[in-house]
């Protein structure tokens, strides 16, 4: 960064051409709705493998008829939009024809296309499942993309503005016969930056009728994401009420215990950390791989690692559960 271009760097950038917040917010609604992706400046922001520009071929196939090339497309927008974990600028403009598409668009990758969405507006979570990290969405401002210099969270907010300004978009799928796709929508949801009492109350809504396990849960965490954001000081007594009443289902009290421990500070209760430590607990790890805050915390056992991170901070986590 030795030249004039850096000077000032990031802060002389925000409000220009090259703040992907920017150019975010002056995209018209119907530029979106109509797919114009001529009307976007996709080269402005090359990702690692590619000039950007060819984003637009490939939301296309997505939401062609053709199932086998839209998952084929999906995984390359993963690869392109979502490198190894990491948001970048690219990745927030492509958000909002995303949306529309997974609300619009084949059923058999409308789950997967919420779940980059919402990946890509949050922070890698690669291995942190702890109590400050599973719900945590912003990136370190100093946290830049190798390719633009675009600070990563500049990209994560331009993308979390465009989920929220989509939310009329997003409410319905939270009743998709697909349970996969209400949890994926939950994931989303929790990513919204503004709305927030709406979105709570329609996640709230879904909760109190919802009869799938993982989506159960999935609503669970998205609660608590956007009161651990916003600063709900209720929500710790709604999550405590959840895991404290055996007569609720197990991935209820789990998802709360979860939750709550990721909402306040407070020492692990003894009754808590008894429910986490439960056999039957463990015996649940494979139904919470299917949420989708767990993959990114481990591949394998994201609710063995949380509870182990969780409940044990700083102590390593057991190499033979990486086997």
């Amino acid at each position: 960064m030795g030249d004039d271009r850096w000077a000032g760097w990031p802060e002389a950038w925000a409000g220009t051409d090259v703040d992907v917040r920017t150019v975010m917010g002056a995209i018209p609604r119907e530029v979106k709705d109509r797919f114009q992706y001529d009307r976007i400046p996709w080269q402005r922001f090359p990702h690692r493998y590619g000039p950007g520009e060819e984003i637009p071929v490939r939301l296309t196939t997505l939401a062609s008829g053709d199932a086998e090339a839209a998952d084929r497309a999906l995984g390359e927008l993963w690869e392109n939009l979502h490198h190894q974990g990491s948001t970048v600028a690219v990745g927030a403009l492509a958000v909002p024809f995303l949306v529309r598409i997974a609300a619009s668009g084949i059923p058999g990758v409308r789950a997967d296309t919420l779940r980059l969405v919402a990946e890509i507006g949050r922070c890698q979570h690669f291995g942190d499942g702890t109590r400050e990290g599973l719900l945590h969405v912003a990136e370190d401002p100093l946290e830049v993309e190798g390719t633009t210099m675009c600070p990563t969270n500049w990209a994560i907010q331009a993308a979390r503005d465009a989920v929220t300004d989509d939310l009329d978009l997003l409410f319905p799928l939270l009743s998709d016969p697909d349970a996969a796709v209400r949890s994926a929508t939950a994931f989303v949801l929790a990513v919204a930056t503004g709305q927030m009492p709406r979105t709570s109350s329609a996640l709230h809504r879904r909760l109190a009728v919802e009869d799938d396990p993982v989506v159960r849960a999935s609503l669970i965490l998205a609660i608590a994401q956007l009161a651990r954001e916003h600063q709900d000081e209720h929500a710790p007594g709604w999550a405590r009420e959840l895991w404290s009443n055996p007569g609720r289902s197990p991935e209820i009290r789990i998802g709360a215990a979860l939750a709550w421990l990721c909402l306040v500070d407070d020492p692990v209760p003894d009754e808590l950390r008894a429910l986490l430590n439960d056999p039957t607990t463990d015996q649940c790890n494979d139904l919470f791989q299917r949420v989708p805050w767990l993959p990114p915390v481990d591949s394998n056992d994201g609710l063995r690692r949380c509870v182990h991170d969780m409940l044990t901070p700083g102590l390593p986590w057991p190499p033979w559960h990486n086997v």
